[in-house]
């Protein structure tokens, strides 16, 4: 029997013990011992946990069942933005790719060459050798805190094992469903008379959104590796660092290759392209990387992906079937897209329905005619395509498919914009889809941030209580407790989140109009110029078009919105509400750091990186992200990686601590 001495000590030696085993058997494949073995020391530590609560650990092996209770999930900022790749279909693409590279680095570089897994990408936090958090992509910038589903993933380790990792990492990957697993959930699926999962994907996608963390235990989550972050990595290549993260219990495949030319790339391309069938899960592409880290945040980032990356899609499945009728979806700006609805066809695991004719020009282009029998393809897009028609399957002398000339919706005559594809609606303050995608638009996460469905923000129109995005401001508590699902709790916290998109800044504020073509960064870069509301409004157009990246069509847009005498209307009502419309000025506290560039690398122990990149800017300077010549300090904190070191000890560079930085800008 253990003594109340022996049990902690018991309960970790068991921690250990279902820990190794469990990376036996769910990483390696390799089982040392029986299940009845594994169950009778799991069942054993369940009752230690269960008998002494002081001694519970999020990290525990018992944690894999998951909770019965539900919540929602908390937003998460990621701490590096979770970029999406860029796509390459061809080898004259990937050469492109190379070229481009190769005129920014001026120097030799190498690939990897990696499996692209088709499931649902996350990101994993480890501290001190512990699971801590996990966050899904999101909209890159900040992601749902899936934690307590991901913990009853048993390929992925809660507590590492060695001795060599950083104290802080990233490590990202993507959860997916084997075949074997599916297959398996499907069958019992069926059984209790049950929908089947369309694919694997969905049903991986699906689970990790789960509000009960005890019914993703039970379903067959996986989960490959691909991608370290961190100040303090090992190594200083993407294939040493992922290959190294092995030894520490994380799942990586062996289906990484070094690639010294683009020939030796598209060799893999086409290996995997054929044998793909053969993994044990789905794949949809291969991931082309440099495989230098140095050389990767040497090219960096773009606003959407890294420059020193790239996807190669495998060409997409396709399915024939017939066209039945043709619908018109006016969206936000008034741009009209013709859809086809089709007799249901199986296309890569999922029944399609429905599918995208993007516009006039390319239903001419295909000559589509109804009851023709069309080629769909998904492409790497939510919405399948029209990509064809089988003319040797058409009916004789069939009638000649007629675009619309009116709105489907408010009647207004279409107009279609010299230079684009499109035709439009421009009735854009009266046709109810383009009044209701500008309030969605409004409120969404980038512009106001206003924390409401889409399915909500439709009901208050079609009560009458929206009209224009203003009406926003007017919103009773009253008013909201009438609305469906609403509770007296839901209502206050509209009311609250409608109160704190006041302090938004200008920039989002202007984004959040829905001006054509003044998309974020665009807003950002007028809102820089102008200052305010009251000063864009009254530029003329040579006043924007002088303006870097501002060209004509923007140009236009935003002198014919400010034109409009009802959006001057809407801009009184939104600045009566309180909205911001001015940039907000820093006064800067000193001049310390005036012509000074510099490079923040590590974990600091008084501030975080964002505030001390404040600071800089406060004391007059600025901000760079790599280490150059003209570089004037390096602040390095704990963590910091080996190649900012190297490189600013090479270059001369100075580099100071968190306290010398303090003493610098006299605090």
């Amino acid at each position: 029997m253990t003594t109340k001495q022996e049990i902690p000590e018991r309960i970790d030696q068991l921690r250990n013990q279902l820990n190794y085993h469990n990376h036996r058997y769910y990483v390696l494949s390799d089982p040392e011992i029986s299940d009845y073995e594994f169950d009778t020391l799991m069942h054993e530590l369940t009752r230690l946990e269960k008998e002494h609560p002081e001694y519970a650990d999020p990290n525990s092996p018992t944690c894999r069942v998951g909770s019965d209770s539900n919540s929602g999930f908390a937003q998460v900022q990621h701490r590096y933005p979770m970029l999406s790749l860029s796509n390459t279909y061809s080898l004259e693409e990937l050469q492109d790719f190379e070229t481009r590279n190769k005129r920014l680095l001026n120097e030799s570089f190498e690939y990897s060459c990696e499996l692209k897994y088709d499931g649902v990408s996350i990101s994993l936090t480890y501290e001190n050798g512990r699971l801590v958090r996990a966050i899904t992509r999101g909209d890159g910038v900040k992601g749902d805190d899936v934690t307590a589903n991901v913990r009853t993933i048993r390929s992925i380790p809660l507590q590492l094992t060695g001795g060599d990792f950083p104290d802080l990492f990233e490590i990202r990957g993507e959860i997916l469903i084997p075949h074997e697993g599916f297959q398996k959930m499907n069958a019992q699926r069926i059984e209790n008379e049950e929908e089947p999962f369309a694919n694997p994907r969905n049903a991986a996608s699906g689970t990790l959104k789960m509000q009960n963390s005890s019914l993703v235990a039970k379903r067959p989550l996986d989960c490959f590796f691909y991608a370290l972050m961190g100040d303090a990595l090992p190594f200083n290549t993407q294939i040493e660092n992922l290959l190294h993260a092995s030894n520490w219990g994380f799942k990586i495949t062996p289906y990484i290759n070094r690639c010294s030319s683009l020939k030796e790339v598209y060799a893999f391309i086409q290996h995997w392209e054929k044998e793909r069938s053969q993994l044990s899960f789905d794949i949809d592409g291969i991931v082309i990387k440099v495989n230098s880290l140095r050389q990767q945040e040497l090219l960096g980032l773009t606003a959407k992906s890294p420059r020193w990356a790239t996807s190669y899609k495998f060409k997409a499945e396709q399915a024939l079937t017939r066209l039945l009728s043709i619908d018109f979806q006016v969206g936000r700006t008034g741009a009209i897209t013709p859809v086809a609805n089709l007799e249901p066809v199986q296309l890569a695991g999922t029944t399609v329905k429905r599918a995208s004719l993007h516009n006039a020009d390319q239903i001419a282009l295909h000559d589509i005619r109804l009851n023709d029998w069309v080629y769909i393809e998904k492409g790497g897009e939510i919405i399948p395509k029209v990509v064809g028609v089988e003319k040797s399957k058409r009916i004789s002398n069939p009638e000649l498919f007629r675009y619309i000339t009116h709105c489907p919706e408010c009647k207004a005559e279409l107009v279609r914009i010299e230079g684009e594809a499109k035709h439009y609606c421009p009735n854009e303050l009266e046709c109810p889809p383009q009044i209701k995608g500008k309030l969605i638009h409004f409120v969404s996460r980038k512009a106001m941030d206003i924390g409401l469905a889409d399915a909500t923000v439709n009901q208050l129109y079609d009560l009458g209580l929206l009209h224009t995005v203003a009406d926003f401001f007017l919103l009773t508590y009253e008013q909201l407790i009438q609305l469906d699902r609403f509770g007296d709790k839901s209502a206050a916290n509209l009311i609250a989140s409608i109160q704190e998109a006041k302090k938004v800044p200008f920039r989002r504020v202007l984004f959040a109009l829905g001006i054509r073509y003044v998309g974020e960064t665009v807003a950002k870069t007028l809102a820089r110029q102008f200052k305010s509301m009251d000063a864009l409004m009254n530029a003329e157009l040579n006043d924007l078009t002088q303006v870097h990246e501002i060209g004509d069509r923007i140009a236009e847009s935003v002198c014919h919105f400010f034109a409009d005498a009802r959006n001057q209307k809407l801009i009184v009502s939104l600045r009566n509400a309180g909205l911001q419309f001015a940039e907000s000025e820093t006064t800067p506290q000193s001049q310390a750091l005036a012509n000074k560039s510099i490079v923040i690398s590590g974990v600091f122990e008084n501030y975080s990186r964002d505030e001390i990149k404040l600071l800089i800017e406060q004391h007059g300077g600025k901000n760079v992200s790599s280490i150059s010549g003209a570089t004037s300090y390096l602040v390095a904190g704990s963590g910091i990686g080996p190649s900012k070191l190297e490189k600013a000890t090479k270059l001369g560079v100075p580099i100071i601590n968190e306290e010398e930085f303090r003493k610098l800008i006299g605090s």
